[in-house]
């Protein structure tokens, strides 16, 4: 009795079940990322389109995109890399500027001191040493403070370049997720 009332169990279990789910098509393992995932926007086939034709319909929404943003990722990619070697190679060229502001500035003291200590006191020596000291001094501070400058003016720069790019790539990305929608995928970025 026992075995006839879990056979009746069963079967009444496997009658109200729901059919099993139909499984979406799943990408075959190519080792290789969509066009879409190297842009970092992820897209779902939910219309059962295969490999082939997601693969067909993000190449025609990226030239669209292309097209309509007049912005290409990796064009921003390249140009944003030859930025920052740009801006590093500013930044050596505003390091090596600072060297040698003492010495220029110690020339410079030791000129007007020897000049103010012969008038002064007829010891030009004298005169030179001190305004070769308040040069140097002069002349670091100067060169530091130049240097902070032109380091924050590269800074301001180098982010305001940046946030342009990020508005680009947000910009070529809902353009493109905007295709792939129209064409039935599912797209988040």
């Amino acid at each position: 009795m026992k075995r006839t009332l879990w056979i009746a169990l069963t079967i009444a279990l496997a009658w109200t079940s729901p059919a099993p789910a139909q499984n979406p098509p799943q990408p075959a393992p190519t080792g290789q990322k969509t066009l879409a995932a190297t842009i970092n926007v992820y897209v779902f086939p939910a219309d059962g389109q295969t490999t082939e034709q997601q693969s067909r319909d993000e190449a025609e929404c990226y030239a669209w995109a292309v097209s309509n943003t007049r912005t290409d990722p990796f064009d921003l990619a390249k140009q944003e890399q030859q930025q920052a070697q740009s801006t590093e190679q500013q930044r050596k060229a505003i390091e090596k500027s600072d060297r040698g502001a003492g010495l220029r500035g110690a020339l410079r003291g030791a000129a007007v001191g020897a000049l103010i200590g012969e008038i002064a006191n007829d010891d030009p020596g004298d005169g030179a040493a001190w305004g070769a000291a308040a040069g140097a001094i002069r002349g670091r501070r100067k060169a530091r403070r130049n240097k902070q400058q032109a380091s924050s003016e590269l800074d301001r720069r180098e982010q305001s370049q940046q946030q342009a790019t990020a508005k680009q790539i947000e910009d070529f990305k809902k353009a493109f997720s905007v295709c792939l929608e129209a064409k039935g995928y599912l797209v988040k970025f």
